[in-house]
């Protein structure tokens, strides 16, 4: 997994001799790697990965953000943006004014996105998505023989409604297929006076030219989480957040990954390397000359396990047990800290969080990483920081190391164009 970022990228293609270890059917396979360069990690070549076994390609994740501001864009900082990029797809959370800008900036393809997640109806998350899905069409060439991937846009109920007017409204038609899958919200995810009428969020049935029927998903009361997205590859969900209007926050699970072939013992059962191996390494259990069945239990080492992603949209709090359970030994979590902890009144008051706060969310999920993001224009990129200025963004990251002393749980800012790589962890 990978959040993707803007900084130099070197692809190396370099062959393999697969060592027995579980080859379906070939003795040589590509493995695919990026080596990616960014501001304070450089990963080595491919040859010291370990993100292969044999013929498998542990896929890296990278995320990326494309903009990472609060309220409005600004020459210096976008609205809000982040892509997590894994297997080849980009999945996109929130797109404010200013996303396809800052896409076209990098070396990231719009074209690749097929999820969009959008945590909340403000307008620094979501005004961008009519504009990105439109200049997507424009520069789609569609194929006669292969029909287009249909985006799937997940987000608080009215979205749907939303991008209907949006593209009525302004005539516009897509070269591609979409979808819209509305989380209905709770009337305790923010006060009276952010929660929309039905009047405004009604499914009028009259469908775009491009739109698929989406789904309508109810909060799983047995989780306290909604249940997004469940695959053999992934399991996504989304938990409630506290903010001014009802607002989301989004995990990504991939499953767990097979152990290694304990090929010594495979040998001693007088198990060849070919397409059993590869079978055995796909969970089946497979039968020998002799009658014997070996299970893969029996041959494999502990399962690898899989990444988690976690990004939590504007909020002041958590609601329920579900955001605890959801992010349970993330990998990343994405926080916003749009104040300081000396505005933490302001920052509870217009339902954002500071520092500490994220910081205490991290602790309270046993995170691996802490990314603050979504800050107060006020804040200007360390880059930008000119001698005597006031507020320093870096303060940020400083006030919230400062609450996660001693619990070794890493502090990022994001920033513009920031990639960040997850790489499998194994246990031994």
């Amino acid at each position: 997994m990978c959040f993707w970022g803007w900084f130099s990228s070197h692809i190396y293609i370099k062959p393999f001799r697969l060592c027995g270890n579980g080859c379906a059917c070939c003795s040589h396979a590509y493995l695919l790697s990026h080596w990616l360069e960014w501001s304070h990690l450089i990963l080595p070549p491919p040859d010291c990965l370990p993100f292969f076994e044999t013929c498998s390609l542990y896929h890296i994740w990278t995320i990326q953000w494309t903009i990472c501001g609060s309220a409005y864009p600004s020459p210096h900082r976008g609205a809000s943006a982040l892509v997590l990029r894994t297997e080849g797809e980009c999945w996109l959370f929130d797109c404010g004014e200013g996303t396809q800008t800052q896409l076209m900036k990098s070396q990231l393809k719009a074209s690749r996105i097929t999820k969009v997640f959008i945590s909340h109806l403000h307008g620094d998350h979501l005004f961008g998505l009519p504009g990105l899905l439109c200049t997507v069409s424009l520069n789609l060439n569609p194929c006669p023989t292969q029909p287009p991937t249909c985006v799937d846009i997940y987000g608080p109920q009215g979205l749907r409604q939303f991008l209907r007017v949006a593209l009525e409204l302004t005539s516009s038609q897509l070269l591609f297929p979409y979808s819209v899958h509305e989380l209905e919200p709770t009337t305790d995810q923010c006060p009276t006076e952010g929660q929309l009428s039905p009047d405004v969020t009604a499914d009028s049935g009259r469908l775009h030219p491009q739109e698929r029927a989406g789904r309508t998903i109810p909060l799983d009361v047995n989780s306290d989480c909604y249940v997004i997205l469940e695959e053999k590859r992934f399991v996504v969900k989304a938990f409630r957040l506290f903010h001014r209007v009802p607002s989301f926050g989004f995990s990504v699970q991939e499953n767990d990954w097979p152990g290694r072939l304990n090929t010594e013992l495979l040998k001693d059962l007088g198990l060849k390397p070919g397409p059993l191996y590869g079978r055995l390494k796909a969970g089946e259990s497979v039968t020998l000359e002799n009658g014997q069945v070996v299970k893969p239990s029996e041959v494999l080492e502990e399962a690898i396990p899989g990444r988690k992603v976690c990004v939590l949209g504007d909020c002041s709090s958590l609601l329920g047990e579900g955001p605890l359970r959801a992010c349970h030994r993330a990998d990343i979590l994405v926080h916003e800290a749009t104040l300081s902890d000396e505005h933490r009144e302001k920052a509870v008051d217009h339902g954002h969080s500071t520092p500490s706060m994220a910081a205490a969310v991290a602790q309270a999920c046993c995170a691996r990483m802490l990314v603050l993001y979504h800050f107060s224009q006020r804040y200007k990129p360390a880059a930008q920081q000119k001698e005597g200025d006031e507020d320093d963004v870096l303060e940020l990251r400083r006030q919230a190391e400062e609450t996660l002393q001693g619990t070794g749980i890493e502090v990022t800012l994001a920033e513009d164009f920031l990639t960040i790589p997850i790489p499998l962890i194994r246990l031994h």
